[in-house]
């Protein structure tokens, strides 16, 4: 039998990480009704609404909510927690009789609601991480994270370029070498081009009416753009989740907006409308001189390389993506990309710090 009616956990979540899945994971055990309030403040970098879906997500046997508390912070103003509990009982205004922290203020917080405290690792000794270390360090505080804020952090790079310019070989390069590197990064990954997947299969069902045909004979709809677009999205949003800090994509939706151009002409607006649901970090543009053109039975238009090589600069420039060009051998190449990535990663995450606490 459950020793607690209606427990509650509150937090920031700014992000969650491991230490907070334990408070609430033990509150569940020993409550009939768990709610889990997530406050956030405008200031801070991730939206409340994130942080409400990746709760709901980890705990799915809680009740998930969340408020906007922008109260200054002041443990020693009575006043100040009059506002702060004005917020709380309006995002939770059911009794409570249990209140689970791991803060020193958890037996004013919870008196204030009328109920017992709990505390729960104080000390964070099975669990040596903070919301404050992740901001700080996300790759350092990797292990504690569990999937889906990793898929937010995630630091996407994305290899583009034309037909036959070593996209999936840098791809896979880039992901290989910062496997070795081990740690946080011994899950990094890469992620295939779904366009091609798609026209294996739209010549392997011309085939199965015309075993003759080629890749000459396959024909493409605008509708169909959109369609690759969305499948590129959704493998790239599952590989975040289970990767390292950094995941290398093979193309991405915004460079099928750049093949719509090159095998239809124009744009298609859903297709723009669709690249720009996820977000990227870095593209790296592989150029096109001093690579063999190679024909294996899904590629033409290899003097349209110069072309399609000048399209994606040209794109890449106008919507202020950030990107680099990769010439040069393959080792060359890889060395550029790789500093580059480093450079990203070396800047950081930029999280906001949350609004200061007065104790």
């Amino acid at each position: 039998m459950k020793r607690y009616r209606h427990g509650l956990v509150l937090g920031k979540f700014y992000p969650p990480h491991a230490g907070h899945h334990h408070l609430v994971r033990t509150a569940k055990d020993r409550c009939e009704q768990l709610t889990v309030l997530v406050c956030a403040a405008s200031v801070e970098s991730i939206p409340l609404r994130e942080r409400v879906r990746w709760m709901e997500e980890i705990h799915q046997d809680a009740r998930v909510v969340g408020a906007v508390d922008d109260v200054p912070v002041d443990l020693t103003d009575p006043g100040v927690w009059d506002a702060h509990m004005a917020i709380f009982r309006e995002a939770v205004p059911d009794a409570v009789d249990a209140v689970f922290t791991s803060e020193p203020y958890g037996d004013e917080l919870a008196r204030r609601f009328g109920a017992e405290h709990v505390c729960v690792d104080l000390d964070r000794s099975l669990f040596p991480v903070s919301a404050t270390a992740v901001r700080k360090d996300p790759v350092g505080c990797w292990d504690y994270l569990e999937r889906p804020v990793r898929a937010w952090l995630t630091r996407r790079v994305v290899v583009v370029g034309a037909e036959s310019t070593g996209t999936t070989t840098m791809a896979r390069a880039l992901a290989e070498h910062y496997q070795r590197r081990g740690g946080a990064w011994s899950g990094t990954g890469w992620v295939p081009e779904c366009g091609r997947d798609y026209s294996e299969g739209k010549l392997a069902a011309l085939r199965e009416k015309w075993p003759e045909s080629q890749w000459e004979d396959v024909e493409f709809t605008s509708d169909e753009f959109p369609v690759i677009a969305e499948r590129q999205n959704r493998r790239e949003n599952r590989a975040a989740r289970n990767g390292s800090p950094v995941l290398f994509c093979d193309t991405d939706s915004f460079a099928t907006t750049v093949w719509h151009e090159r095998y239809i002409g124009g744009r298609n607006p859903l297709v723009d409308e669709i690249a720009d649901r996820v977000t990227h970090h870095l593209w790296l543009l592989t150029d096109h001189e001093g690579v063999d053109f190679e024909d294996d039975g899904l590629r033409d238009g290899e003097e349209l390389r110069p072309w399609m090589t000048g399209l994606f600069r040209d794109e890449l420039t106008r919507t202020g993506r950030r990107f680099i060009t990769l010439s040069g051998p393959h080792e060359e190449r890889l060395a550029t990309a790789v500093a580059a990535v480093d450079a990203l990663v070396d800047e950081g995450w930029d999280l906001a710090d949350p609004m200061p606490e007065k104790r």
